[in-house]
């Protein structure tokens, strides 16, 4: 009873407005973390003062407790750290100690600030005290240069140029000083993406050594990024006809879609506009400058003209994270915690998609120009749903009755894949795309267009990519992560990658000089023509050339490509999970198995029947029998014929089928007591085998539009296994599929 009065002592006796692991009422996010109440249990806590903890870990999903640190948990942390005395203040409540297992220095969360604890809010989240925590040193020399100047380079002030818990330096440039306080500042506004040296701009090598030194650096874009409509201004489209005599019958301000009176900005300025007719040019004119520009380059306006090509009105977010991206640290016990199936994060972008439809008309063999022009429209919002019209239906593997169901938007996306992997954007072999240089393609922004139609297909129920190759992955999204590339990531076939080659499987130096010879237009172009004295020298220069030819010199298109996969959000859902990603973009769709078609649909039984539920029942087993035998090649018909008959998709997609197919029951004609005698009886005098009786003329039924499948009751397997087998066959005679 005595032990269950100090409980709740222990509990109660922190008021609500101070936190219920240090003791504090201060509220200051940069400092000590997000300051989060329970109202429920009438309690408040820091959220460093949670990660530091030594005997709390996130249990829950993030949107659980306080970002998955469970309220039970949070108590059980009280009741632990209320025994332990903090050796600053001396009041108990003391929950975070040396991580040196020797050392027994516990202390509050903020008493450890001020008694120089380093807590690194990485891995483990450990703490050290004064005497067992990481340190900077001066850097290359081990000396001081006494003519830097000396002050924050973050807050400006003055400050002692002496590394100690209170002044931290950049390990890069070695020359940017500045107060711990300051430095955590700034990565509490920057965060993630903007967090880096105020001189140097070094990024990697400076938010490593931060986290090293106790800064914690929020998962999330900066601050300023995610104010509301903060960048709204640069959304606003120039539309104004600047003509001298603009005779359009209503007005300067207007703006056609299309036509002659469509206003077209300077393709170098964007600062001034015309209508096509005010200014008498062709209805195909999309490059026009103004006469500003024109007198500034002479005329030879093409020398400067933006690959842009004219006004394109897109939806795009400047660094929107996705909902599903956490943005907070995650403190979690060392166990493989998944992050869910690519199919379930594209889920997560389907929302947004809107019930407002667009038509696409297209034929067959010209879907990508239609997709092109689709997204060239100024009107374009991708959060439309697509309505596919096939010009040339007859070319199609659907009945014409599907002309503008789902089954046509899905075969659309299909052959919009394998027309973009044939594209002049991409090169090397099917299966492995790299990206193409090509001149045309950047002066008509290709790369955006067939980045925003990936997205697009990926999101909106295509299939999955399934064609880059590993480099370019590894270019766009850093997978694996800080990994040079090789001379096996060029396309191959190349100029360049036979260059790159010889050079890398030279085995002596006079062939590689000889080599290096023989190239070196290459070399002067990647500016590495330098001179190389042993095969370690190789080796890096092999690595620059490399990093010249799938980088530096692909720079802008892959700039524009990214920039086109950031629609809907789908870049920044890769960045967060690329190793799920991976197979999406780079693998081939895996092979049906019976277990994953037979996931992919819900059974509907009838609840109301307990006769029929029984029946229904025993046709699931038989449908999951079936099933098998398809997969073992033990019947007549395949998996992708059962898929194809049940929903019309060819595959399954990226972001899996919508509507979820479903599984319904067709019960005999006169399903009734009588009717079940007279089955009994067929069992007895056939054995159980497919034949008449009950069972004639049940055959399975599909509504491809709706996902819907019919699955026929029969009184025995082989009945079942009869019936499937004819229904399908029929329809893949009918309709074979086209790719």
């Amino acid at each position: 009873m005595n032990m269950n009065k100090k409980r709740r002592t222990l509990q109660t006796n922190v008021p609500e407005a101070f936190c219920a692991l240090c003791r504090l009422s201060v509220d200051d996010p940069a400092l000590f973390g997000e300051k989060v109440k329970l109202s429920n249990h009438k309690l408040s806590v820091h959220y460093f003062c949670l990660l530091t903890s030594c005997g709390i870990y996130q249990r829950g999903q993030e949107d659980e407790g306080v970002f998955g640190f469970l309220e039970d948990d949070i108590k059980q942390e009280m009741r632990r750290s209320g025994r332990l005395k903090c050796i600053v203040c001396k009041k108990k409540g003391a929950c975070v100690g040396c991580y040196v297992s020797s050392c027994k220095k516990v202390v509050h969360f903020p008493c450890g600030r001020q008694h120089q604890f380093i807590s690194q809010f990485t891995g483990d989240f450990p703490s050290y005290c004064p005497s067992h925590g990481p340190s900077q040193s001066l850097g290359p020399g081990g000396h001081l240069d006494i003519s830097l100047p000396r002050s924050c380079s973050v807050c400006l002030d003055s400050i002692d140029p002496i590394l100690s818990y209170s002044v931290l330096k950049c390990p890069s440039c070695h020359t940017s000083w500045f107060h711990r306080d300051c430095v955590q500042r700034q990565a509490h506004s920057a965060g993630l993406f903007f967090f880096r040296c105020t001189l140097c701009n070094n990024k990697d090598q400076f938010q490593e050594e931060m986290l090293r030194m106790g800064i914690y650096i929020p998962e999330r874009d900066a601050s300023w990024e995610l104010e509301t409509n903060a960048y709204s201004e640069l959304l606003e489209v120039y539309r104004r006809c600047d003509a001298v005599s603009c005779i359009c019958d209503r007005g300067r301000t207007h703006s056609a879609r299309s036509g002659w009176f469509e206003v077209i900005r300077c393709s170098l300025c964007g600062s001034k506009g015309t209508h096509r007719k005010c200014s008498g040019l062709t209805l195909e004119t999309r490059d026009w400058a103004c006469s500003d520009c024109t007198q500034v380059t002479d005329g030879q306006v093409s020398l400067v003209a933006s690959p842009q090509g004219g006004p394109r009105s897109r939806l795009l977010c400047k660094r929107h994270r996705s909902s599903t991206h956490c943005s907070i640290s995650c403190k979690r016990p060392s166990l493989p915690i998944g992050s869910g199936s690519p199919q379930d994060l594209l889920k997560a972008l389907v929302p947004q998609l809107r019930p407002l439809s667009v038509q696409v008309e297209a034929r067959v063999d010209k879907v990508l120009t239609a997709s092109l022009d689709l997204v060239r429209r100024t009107d374009f919002d991708p959060t439309h749903t697509l309505s596919v019209r096939f010009k040339d239906v007859q070319l199609t593997p659907f009945p014409s009755s599907l002309r503008d169901s789902d089954v046509a938007r899905q075969y659309f996306f299909q052959l919009l894949l394998q027309q973009i992997q044939d594209s002049p954007v991409f090169e090397g072999p099917d299966g492995s795309k790299n990206l193409a240089l090509d001149y045309q393609a950047l002066k008509d922004d290709l790369y955006y267009d067939v980045g925003c139609l990936l997205a697009l297909c990926l999101v909106h129920g295509g299939l999955p990519v399934g064609f880059f190759s590993r480099g370019l992955f590894q270019c766009l999204f850093n997978f694996p992560p800080n990994r040079a590339l090789t001379a096996k990531h060029m396309t191959p076939g190349t100029h360049f990658t036979h260059q790159v080659c010889r050079i890398s499987e030279v085995q002596s130096l006079v062939d590689l000089q000889e080599a290096l010879d023989d190239s070196w237009e290459y070399l002067a172009l990647a500016g590495c023509n330098r001179p190389i004295s042993s095969l370690e020298d190789r080796d890096a220069l092999v690595e620059d050339l490399v990093s010249f030819t799938m980088i530096t010199r692909m720079q802008l298109p892959l700039q524009r490509f990214g920039e086109g996969l950031q629609t809907l959000g789908v870049f920044d859902q890769v960045q967060v999970f690329p190793s799920l990603f991976c197979s999406v973009f780079c693998d081939a769709s895996e092979p049906l198995t019976a277990q994953t078609l037979n996931q992919l649909f819900s059974a509907r039984f009838s609840s109301q029947h307990a006769e029929r539920l029984s029946r229904e029942t025993a046709v699931v087993g038989f449908w999951k029998d079936f099933l098998s035998e398809c997969e073992v090649g033990q019947s007549s018909v395949s998996l992708q014929d059962v898929l194809r008959f049940s929903t019309g998709a060819d595959q399954l997609t990226s972001a899996g089928l919508l509507p979820p197919p479903s599984i319904s029951f067709l019960h005999p004609p006169g399903d009734s007591k009588k009717a079940e005698r007279g089955r009994r009886g067929q069992r007895r005098r056939a054995g159980g085998g497919a034949g008449g009786g009950v069972d004639a003329g049940l055959f399975p039924q599909s509504d491809p539009g709706c996902r819907r499948l019919l699955l026929p009751v029969t009184s025995s397997y082989q009945a079942f296994k009869s019936s499937m087998e004819q229904a399908i066959s029929h329809h893949t005679h009918l309709h074979p599929p086209r790719i």
